[in-house]
């Protein structure tokens, strides 16, 4: 099982890209031993923001092409959404509107597990509520998700996992529904 990981945030240090990286290693380590988990970096497929404009004139980046094609080449998706102002962060906006473009279906209809994490007691639930209203029409094929609240109450940096014991249950309840026979 190849697995596509990311954080919807161009943060250096995004509380997502944490939890994305523990959501994964979780998922090596305890629900599917042989997965091969790749780990993507908004910051690597940097794009201007979209613009049917420039779309005209330019035509869609290489960056999103080679994002797209890294969502295709995968059996299953885990993605940590940023919440900025309750709504994605424009990086990630930016980047799937230009996918978008390509073929409406950026997520390739693959079983995906879709997080989001704040450092308030929100935990950037209303990213997650738009993000799992929205996917059907996408191509995305959401198995589960999870909002974790007050990040840094829950989530211990120095080991680089969940310190809430219902939390960590809960995450590893949604990563076992990629787990396919």
């Amino acid at each position: 099982m190849k697995v596509i990981a990311f954080a919807a945030s161009n943060s250096r240090n995004s509380i997502n890209k944490k939890l994305v990286q523990h959501a994964a290693n979780l998922l090596k380590s305890q629900v599917v031993e042989t997965a091969e988990i790749e780990i993507l970096d908004l910051n690597d497929y940097d794009a201007p923001i979209f613009s049917v404009d420039t779309e005209s004139e330019s035509g869609i980046p290489d960056s999103a092409t080679a994002f797209f094609k890294k969502l295709e080449s995968c059996d299953a998706i885990l993605v940590s959404y940023a919440e900025h102002n309750g709504l994605y962060s424009a990086v990630w906006k930016s980047l799937f509107d230009w996918m978008s473009r390509i073929d409406r279906k950026v997520f390739h209809d693959k079983p995906m597990v879709v997080l989001a994490t704040s450092p308030g007691g929100g935990g950037a639930a209303n990213v997650l509520r738009i993000a799992n209203d929205s996917a059907s029409h996408f191509g995305a094929n959401i198995q589960a998700s999870l909002s974790v609240p007050s990040f840094n109450d829950n989530f211990d940096v120095e080991s680089g996992e969940l310190s809430n014991a219902e939390l960590a249950a809960q995450l590893l309840t949604a990563l076992e529904k990629l787990k396919t026979d």
